[in-house]
C-alpha cells in the first residue's frame, strides 16, 4: 500500500478540482489510483465548510465554487457566440 503526503494529497485534490480535465485524467497523471483520488476529493468536500442560502438550504463551498466556474465558462462561450453574431449581422446590414 503506498502512503502519500498530506501536501501531495492536498495538491492533487486542488489540481483535480481546478482542471478542466476529468478526475480519472488526473489521477493518471499524478500516478494514483482513481479511486484513491476520488476519495481525498470525497474527503476534502466533507471537511468543506458549508453556507446557508436565502432559502435555508445548506450549500458545501467546494461544491458552489466547482459549479459556479462551469457557469462561468458557460457564460463567457455564450458571450462570444453573441459577439461572433452580432458582427455578423452588422456586416451583412451594409
Amino acid at each position: 500500500m503506498v502512503r502519500y503526503g498530506k501536501t501531495f494529497t492536498e495538491e492533487s485534490i486542488c489540481l483535480a478540482l481546478t482542471s478542466s480535465q476529468p478526475y480519472s485524467k488526473t489521477a493518471c497523471d499524478l500516478g494514483t489510483k482513481e479511486a484513491t483520488l476520488y476519495c481525498w476529493i470525497k474527503q476534502s468536500k466533507d471537511k468543506a465548510p458549508t453556507i446557508t442560502d436565502e432559502a435555508g438550504k445548506q450549500d458545501n463551498l467546494v461544491d458552489m465554487l466547482n459549479r459556479l466556474r462551469k457557469e462561468k465558462a458557460r457564460l463567457k462561450e455564450e458571450r462570444e457566440i453573441l459577439k461572433k453574431a452580432a458582427i455578423f449581422f452588422v456586416e451583412n446590414e451594409k
